[in-house]
């Protein structure tokens, strides 16, 4: 479902301030798998995830979606068959538009706009036992603008929209780092429920090598743009934080992670 071959960029380039953030980078994703993506600060994790956006245009390599070779294609043209869902809440819905709206918005991503916008009551009674799903009774505050919700709840909201029309890759980047544990954990749960129930091919980038570990069914750990480890199976399953670290410092030359991936 997603390629990746030999992908490099550099930002700023020909400065003093030139730094590669991807150098080489190859990675193969088949359909439903739901890789998890740790490494230390400036590893090239949420680049990587820019690059498969069309956040911006890579300087070599080609990216490759459901076959389809995208590396030249704008952002706003593969926005109908990608969702994503950010670290800050505030980013995947529209504060001052109602619930319902912003649910509207996203299973209209893609379409041509008319100058129509009412939601039928079959879309209606759709969005209600979606937001059913979410056990956080907002089915009931369907007319609430999103603005007011705990930045929890919108995360919920943003997963249940960038999931709305099945796209063919989900990608998180640090989607519960912005959340209090209790919330973060309920996200995750939800986010697994939504990837299984879909079947999605996921990249689910964290700095938290439990996470990384409990979900997903491949982690990919990077370093200094590529990818250094990639388990799968039974050997993830067996994996623990301690072997985790070893195979980094391994991997890397005996770098050691950021604290912040360490601590998580």
């Amino acid at each position: 479902m997603l390629e990746l071959k030999h992908i490099y960029k550099t930002f700023n380039p020909g400065t003093v301030n030139a730094k590669t953030a991807l150098c080489d980078l190859n990675l193969t994703l088949s359909e439903g798998d739901f890789v998890t993506v740790i490494g230390g600060n400036g590893a090239g994790k949420s680049t990587m995830l820019n690059a498969v956006a069309g956040a911006f245009s890579v300087d070599e390599g080609t990216i490759l979606i459901d076959g389809q070779d995208v590396t030249r294609l704008p952002e706003y043209r593969r926005a109908s068959f990608i969702g994503r869902v950010f670290q800050d809440p505030m980013m995947g819905t529209a504060a001052t538009m109602q619930i319902e709206e912003n649910l509207a918005l996203a299973a209209r991503r893609g379409q041509r706009r008319g100058l129509k916008w009412g939601i039928s009551k079959t879309e209606r009674g759709d969005y209600r036992e979606l937001l059913r799903t979410l056990d956080l009774g907002l089915e009931d505050r369907m007319t609430s603008k999103v603005g007011l919700l705990s930045g929890g709840q919108r995360q919920a909201v943003t997963l249940l929209m960038a999931a709305l029309k099945q796209p063919k890759l989900l990608l998180l980047d640090e989607h519960t780092a912005a959340l209090d544990p209790k919330t973060a954990a309920k996200v995750l749960a939800l986010s697994d429920q939504i990837v299984e129930e879909n079947h999605l091919t996921t990249l689910m980038v964290t700095h938290n090598m439990k996470d990384a570990i409990a979900h997903g069914n491949r982690l990919v750990m990077m370093n200094a743009g590529k990818v250094v480890l990639d388990i799968a199976g039974e050997e993830k399953k067996k994996l623990t934080v301690e072997d985790l670290l070893e195979r980094f410092s391994a991997a890397s030359g005996g770098e050691m992670l950021s604290d912040r991936a360490i601590l998580s």
